[in-house]
């Protein structure tokens, strides 16, 4: 079991770690043949292989700030959206990795060299649309101007009052105050806790995998304990992302395989970590989320089905893991559909 404490000091440091194999308790074939027994066909085939820009989609978005707490913004060049303006955004390409993708996008809206520092949300919509919000500095370039103007886009300016921009879409409006928060709380103008810098994990991943922290305490002794799959080895449980579900429903079904149709009250704060890499191209673009889930009800009224049990672990690391759980202290994962 030390393995899987080792496995949870990386997480918290928003590190990769290496298995013998990929683990998933919890596949496709499982999940069809649960909702097979209730009539339910499915609709994606058992073999879904991700693949960038063909199944499934990537997306990255930047929100910067200057020092005067000003926000970077790009003016629209497509025809659909000509002149409006949105952050700087855009589709993964085959190969690259979440901070490549937003460092590129970055600069070739805006002319301005990007350095990320973090994570700043996940949305997500069915189980294959994902767009990951980022942040950090800029560290060289020029600013694009009128005169720059190509199919990227027209120019880019820094923000002080966004209300008075056209802007091609609202959706944005959450994340820029979202990146505000964690600029003012980074600067020390307005101190708050929050989660430390979150960097996407460079891990190859051949699936879409949802891989589950979920805590509990004991009441005999107060100690925070971790759900352990033993089905093939100890280890953190793993399952499938259903690709044409949301990633609340394919968490709910598999909660529900895990403890049964009685799903102790818990609570969903958000990601510790996001594994992918891209490489080698169209071979390697699945990804694994880490979820942190608490359970608000103690070790001794909840049961568990099949090869499941509960490890108690080490007081520091338990209360590392218990720090998380506090408002701001993980990646919000919003489930648009």
């Amino acid at each position: 079991m030390e393995t899987v404490q080792e496995q949870l000091r990386l997480l918290l440091d928003g590190r990769p770690f290496e298995e013998l194999h990929e683990f998933c308790d919890f596949s496709l074939t499982d999940q069809y043949e649960a909702a097979a027994a209730k009539g339910v066909q499915p609709n994606t085939p058992t073999d879904f292989t991700p693949v960038v820009k063909k199944s499934v989609v990537y997306i990255v978005g930047a929100v910067i700030f200057n020092e005067k707490g000003e926000v970077l913004m790009m003016q629209e060049a497509k025809s659909s959206c000509a002149g409006q303006w949105y952050l700087p955004a855009g589709k993964m390409e085959p190969g690259e990795d979440i901070v490549e993708a937003a460092v590129r996008e970055v600069r070739e809206e805006t002319g301005l060299e990007f350095e990320v520092s973090s994570l700043l949300l996940v949305e997500s919509a069915g189980g294959c649309w994902f767009r990951f919000i980022v942040t950090g500095s800029v560290v060289g370039g020029r600013l694009k101007t009128p005169a720059d103007a190509d199919s990227e886009s027209l120019q880019a300016k820094w923000v002080e009052d966004i209300s008075k921009m056209s802007l091609r879409a609202n959706d944005i409006l959450p994340h820029i105050e979202r990146g505000k928060l964690h600029y003012l709380s980074t600067t020390g103008s307005r101190p708050e806790p929050w989660h430390p810098a979150i960097l996407p994990a460079l891990r190859p991943h051949k699936r879409l995998l949802l891989r589950a922290v979920i805590l509990i305490r004991k009441k005999s002794n107060n100690r925070v304990h971790v759900l352990v799959s033993e089905k093939v080895g100890a280890h953190l449980p793993v399952c499938d992302i259903n690709p044409a579900r949301s990633i609340h429903s394919t968490l709910k079904k598999y909660l529900t395989e895990i403890f049964g149709a009685e799903i102790p009250q818990h609570k969903l704060h958000g990601i510790m970590s996001w594994e992918h890499s891209g490489r080698p191209a169209n071979s390697n673009d699945g990804s694994c989320v880490t979820l942190l889930i608490s359970v608000k009800v103690p070790l001794e009224s909840v049961c568990l089905i099949d090869k499941y049990t509960w490890i108690e672990v080490e007081r520091t690391l338990g209360d590392h893991l218990i720090s998380r759980l506090a408002k701001n202290m993980t990646v919000p994962l919003i489930v648009v559909r």
